[in-house]
């Protein structure tokens, strides 16, 4: 468990001096906090004692850039509002609690392939939603033929779609 005593040192230890909080001395050594402060942002890493510190740092480093390259300047709103893009960044990095991917080029080329499927998948699903599908691109559904045809007749006047 991650004591309040550690967390309530997050904002008030420099940058500089210290990156890594855990229990030193204390007979439970079974896991490290790793930390890194962006501007106002902090990125906090709970991990198992054996875990080099320095490489959490670096994985630290490349889930910011990742998400910097995502977000073009994260913030904490982009934290907030869009954490499910957020976790598949950090499932495209970490999986299982295995480094999968530390290239942040890879990792935001992943991101966008998805983000493009995801998008392509939803319209043609819902084609109307985005204007995009049968239609092409912002014609909301210019060729589209409606399934509820009878529907669509009463609401443009005897023409259905």
């Amino acid at each position: 468990m991650f004591p309040a005593r550690h967390f309530m040192q997050l904002p008030w230890t420099p940058p500089e001096l210290e990156a890594f909080l855990g229990p030193k001395g204390e007979e439970d050594e079974r896991w490290r906090v790793v930390y890194r402060s962006y501007a106002t942002l902090y990125f906090v890493f709970v991990v198992d004692g054996a875990e080099s510190e320095l490489g959490i740092l670096d994985l630290i480093q490349v889930f910011v850039e990742s998400l910097d390259r995502a977000f073009e300047n994260v913030c904490e709103l982009d934290l907030v509002f869009q954490f499910d893009e957020v976790h598949h960044i950090l499932a495209e990095i970490i999986q299982g609690g295995l480094v999968l991917e530390t290239n942040v080029e890879e990792i935001d080329n992943s991101v966008q392939v998805s983000a493009k499927l995801r998008k392509e998948s939803f319209a043609s699903a819902n084609p109307l939603s985005l204007g995009i599908g049968v239609g092409g691109a912002g014609s909301r559904g210019g060729n589209l033929k409606s399934p509820l045809g009878w529907l669509t007749g009463k609401i443009t006047g005897g023409r259905a779609m």
